[in-house]
C-alpha cells in the first residue's frame, strides 16, 4: 500500500494560487488592451481634429473658432496624455501579475517535482515488496516440492 503524498495540500493550494494567478493575469491584459484602444481612439480622433483645424485655418477663420479650436485641442492633448499615463500604469501591472504567475508557477513546478520524487519511490517499494512476495512464493513452492520428493 502506498504512501499518500504528504505536502499534496500544499501542492493543491499552489495550484489554486496559479490559477488564480492566471485568471488575474487574463483580466490585467484585457485591461490594457483596452486602455490601448482608448488611447489610440483619442490619438486618432486628435489628429482627425487637428487635420479639421488645419483645413479650417486654410479656408479661413475667425477669433472665436481659433480659439474654440484651440482649446478643444488643448483638452484633448491632456486627455491623450492622461490615457498615455494609464496605459503605463497597466502595463506595469500587467508585468507584476506576470512575474506573479511565474512566481506560483515555479512552486507549483517544485511541489509537483517533489511528487513525482514521492510516486517514483513508492512505486520502487511497491516493486520490491511485490518481488519479495514472489520470491517467498516461489521459495515455498521450491521446498513444497522438495519435500515431497
Amino acid at each position: 500500500m502506498s504512501k499518500t503524498f504528504p505536502l499534496q495540500p500544499l501542492l493543491d493550494l499552489a495550484n489554486n494560487r496559479m490559477d488564480g494567478a492566471a485568471r488575474r493575469l487574463g483580466e490585467l491584459i484585457a485591461g490594457e488592451t483596452e486602455d490601448c484602444r482608448k488611447l489610440e481612439l483619442l490619438e486618432n480622433y486628435r489628429a482627425e481634429y487637428q487635420q479639421r483645424f488645419q483645413e479650417a485655418c486654410r479656408d479661413g477663420i475667425g477669433p472665436d473658432a481659433w480659439r474654440n479650436f484651440s482649446l478643444f485641442i488643448n483638452k484633448l492633448d491632456e486627455a491623450v496624455s492622461a490615457q498615455r499615463a494609464v496605459v503605463e500604469q497597466a502595463r506595469k501591472s500587467t508585468a507584476h501579475g506576470q512575474k506573479a504567475w511565474m512566481d506560483q508557477r515555479n512552486k507549483v513546478k517544485a511541489f509537483d517535482t517533489l511528487s513525482q520524487r514521492h510516486v517514483a519511490k513508492e512505486a520502487r517499494i511497491e516493486s520490491r515488496r511485490e518481488q519479495h512476495a514472489t520470491d517467498e512464493h516461489a521459495s515455498k513452492q521450491h521446498r513444497d516440492r522438495h519435500q515431497d520428493s
